[in-house]
């Protein structure tokens, strides 16, 4: 018996959830070397700022789609705990509306920023500043991309569908 191969989203959260891990496990290691280099060696490593920069951008811009895929962003939804269902996934559905249209305004703007920036090097690496802004249009299109699929449940939980509570 075959299996079956995995839907392109679930292969999108695992690779999201595995990059940010991946990038966090390198700026740890970088940390943990800077400071032995530093205090035990007296011969820091000048360069560890920027990279400590760099890779805390895209943590925050994959880990942002990553926690939206698994939909453990901060929410505070005391409010429409307490409407009816309904109305309450029509809310929803609006604010998953309203923020895939902003998460792909932010892509187009971090996407115009990059390119105004790639020719520009940081000071020690000499490495382009664009490897820093396009984790920007990276991150929002992936967190839009994660945000469908709770468009789709809110709608269906709007119109009283059974795969709302599926999902």
């Amino acid at each position: 018996m075959t299996a079956l191969p995995e839907p392109p989203m679930k292969i999108l959260e695992k690779l999201a959830s595995f990059l940010s891990g991946l990038i966090l496990f390198v700026l740890v290691l970088i940390t943990i070397g800077s400071v032995i280099m530093r205090y035990f060696f007296n011969a820091p490593w000048h360069w560890t700022e920027e990279m400590s920069g760099l890779l805390m951008v895209w943590i925050v811009f994959i880990g942002m789609a990553a926690a939206e895929r698994q939909e453990t962003n901060l929410t505070i939804s005391f409010i429409t705990d307490t409407l009816p269902i309904r109305v309450s996934a029509l809310v929803n559905l609006l604010m998953c509306v309203a923020s895939v249209g902003l998460l792909l305004y932010m892509g187009w703007l971090g996407y115009m920023l990059s390119g105004s920036v790639q020719f520009r090097l940081t000071q020690i690496l000499k490495v382009s500043w664009y490897w820093m802004y396009i984790a920007v249009p990276v991150g929002a299109i992936l967190t839009a991309v994660f945000t469908v699929p709770q468009i789709r449940r809110h709608l269906c939980a709007l119109l009283g569908s059974k795969e709302a509570q599926k999902s």
